[in-house]
């Protein structure tokens, strides 16, 4: 990621612009009170904030921003049917469920709502909340800011990039997906489950192609230094 940044990013470009790699808990390289705006993008679900809070309470100036930004599940907006059974492989007890990394996963499901900053220290507080339904047709709760329309493939591939995929993958080397000569893995049986709940889909050798309007549920956490 610091690669990517500073080959889009050259010093040449931006001369005041440098990069670090550490973790959030420490910012022992940064003089107190320099701070003029921290962000997390899909990353404060893995803070400790006993140790977080409190580094940021000396590092950012007064006045100063803060930005948290988290992306959840995405829901197949016109696919009420489809999205109960995508959510079940991605959440079921025996399905993907138990090989998300935890407490993380659910703290970012619930939108950050119990990441709250300190209020001797932070003010103008404010959240930006989507939650997607998982039933209906209808848009859900909150502004949408994240969607996309993606075909199903598109979509069975993002999937295979899920950590609960990694972990599933890691334990059960003996389910070889489909494109790899197996007789399939858990991705392929999702997928088979999400045509088949669709009667428009049902049978359609080229279901990788179908186009599906797709929006994740996201929050925007933001405040400011007192």
């Amino acid at each position: 990621m610091v690669t990517q940044a500073q080959q889009s990013s050259p010093p040449s470009k931006y001369p005041g612009l440098s990069f670090r790699q550490g973790p959030a808990e420490d910012l022992s390289f940064i003089q107190d009170g320099e701070i003029d705006m921290v962000i997390a993008c899909q990353a404060a679900h893995w803070f400790d904030f006993s140790k977080v809070w409190p580094s940021l309470a000396s590092k950012v100036r007064k006045g100063g921003s803060l930005g948290f930004v988290g992306y959840k599940d995405n829901y197949f907006v016109e696919h009420p049917k489809a999205t109960k059974v995508f959510d079940y492989y991605c959440y079921g007890e025996e399905k993907l469920g138990p090989f998300w990394e935890q407490p993380g996963r659910n703290r970012l499901r619930d939108l950050y709502r119990d990441i709250v900053p300190p209020d001797n220290e932070w003010t103008e507080v404010k959240r930006i909340e989507y939650q997607p339904k998982l039933e209906g047709k209808e848009s859900g709760e909150g502004e949408v800011l994240w969607g996309r329309r993606l075909k199903l493939g598109e979509v069975e591939a993002y999937v295979r990039t899920f950590s609960a995929f990694i972990n599933w993958r890691d334990q059960n080397p003996e389910r070889k997906p489909r494109v790899e000569g197996g007789e399939g893995d858990i991705v392929d049986e999702m997928f088979d489950k999400v045509v088949e709940s669709e009667p428009e889909w049902r049978g359609e050798k080229n279901w990788k192609d179908i186009e599906v309007e797709n929006e994740w549920g996201h929050v925007i956490l933001l405040a400011r230094r007192r």
